[in-house]
């Protein structure tokens, strides 16, 4: 029975899977130990920026993946 995904194709996978947890990783931190205390690091560039534009390549990578197909001299030479 032949797979519809190629080892390539899962390899891609986890890659944008893991660009994914890196992004909400990058997400985490900037609270204050204090409710009362405001802490302006929930507002910097890598909680703002970075981390929803690596969210978003994960999410486009997993799309790659899924449209990907292998060439036809690929498919032969395995």
């Amino acid at each position: 029975m032949k797979s519809t995904f190629s080892k390539k194709n899962y390899t891609i996978l986890l890659a944008g899977l893991a660009l994914i947890a890196l992004g909400y990783v990058l997400m985490i931190g900037g609270g204050s130990e204090d409710p009362e205390v405001f802490n302006p690091a929930i507002f910097d560039f890598r909680r703002i920026s970075l981390a929803p534009m690596t969210c978003l390549a994960g999410f486009v990578t997993i799309l790659f993946a899924i449209m990907w197909r292998p060439k036809i001299n690929e498919e032969k030479s395995k």
